[in-house]
Parts: C-alpha cells; sequence; structure tokens
C-alpha cells in the first residue's frame, strides 16, 4: 500500500465510487460479500488498491495545504514543478492560532515584532503524491489557499 487505508467513514461517502470499482474489477456484490467471509485477506488488499486510487486522484489536484498550530502556520502552495511555503511564527507565548481570538489577534498585529516570517521553496522528489501525502500525515489539511494567497499579496 502507498498511502492510507481509507477510514471507515471515507469508504461510506465514496460507497458508488467503491461499487464501480469493484465492477472494474469483475466482482459482484454477492462475490465481495463472499470475498470479505471466505478470503477476508483479499477483501483487504482491493480496499487497500481503492485507498491508493483515491488518493492518487486526490493528491493529483491538491493546491495547497495548510499545517497551523499553536505558534505556528506552515503555509504550502503546490505548484507544477515545486512546494512553495510561507512559515508563520508567533512569539507571543498566550496566542494559539488554532482559535478565533489567536487568529484575530494573528491579523491584528501580523506586522508585528511578536511574528515572524520564511518563505521557501523546495523541489519534488521523485514522487509528487507522496511528498504531498507526507505533508497531510504530518497534519496538513487540503485548502482553497485563501490564506496562502493572503499572504503572497502582503508579501509583495
Amino acid at each position: 500500500m502507498k498511502y492510507a487505508r481509507l477510514t471507515q467513514q471515507q469508504l461510506e461517502e465514496l460507497h458508488p465510487e467503491f461499487i464501480n470499482f469493484l465492477a472494474t474489477q469483475s466482482i459482484t456484490a454477492d462475490e465481495w460479500t463472499q470475498l470479505k467471509e471466505e478470503k477476508p485477506e483479499v477483501a483487504e488488499e482491493e480496499l487497500d488498491v481503492f485507498s491508493d486510487l483515491i488518493w492518487e486522484g486526490v493528491l493529483a489536484k491538491v493546491e495547497y495545504l495548510e499545517n497551523i498550530s499553536e505558534q505556528h502556520m506552515h503555509l504550502f502552495h503546490l505548484t507544477e514543478k515545486e512546494m512553495k511555503l510561507f512559515s508563520v511564527k508567533v512569539l507571543n507565548p498566550e496566542i494559539d492560532l488554532r482559535t478565533e481570538v489567536g487568529f484575530g489577534w494573528f491579523k491584528r498585529n501580523f506586522q508585528s515584532d511578536f511574528v515572524e516570517y520564511l518563505t521557501a521553496s523546495k523541489a519534488y522528489s521523485q514522487d509528487k503524491n507522496k511528498d504531498k501525502f507526507d505533508l497531510i500525515q504530518q497534519g496538513a489539511v487540503i485548502t482553497k489557499g485563501e490564506l496562502y494567497q493572503w499572504f503572497e499579496k502582503i508579501m509583495e
């Protein structure tokens, strides 16, 4: 397995897609039920293959990721050739960027001495989607990039 198995909830939400996947494998609903009972290891492998296919599709389309903790924001723009990063560090230990109050403080004080910025870019490894997946595994979430784009404007 290249990525991670989808959660039960994700699999339930993707039930129609999973049915289509099984159909491409020439597996009927009855055969799937039988497979789960008689050869659970084969059924598990099918779930893994399906999960990887879904991840491949999702990761190919991801353009922005965000990883926000108490005092740090890591905002990624995943371009065709490289990963670009805006990193923000809040030096006020009383601020938690994950809260409405903390983020409000940041918006009012983003130009103060209590906020440090770093920008960087990095080429992908041989496997661009795996690089993106690794960021997600480290806590990043897929976004539409509004925060990254806001930073891009204020940094100009």
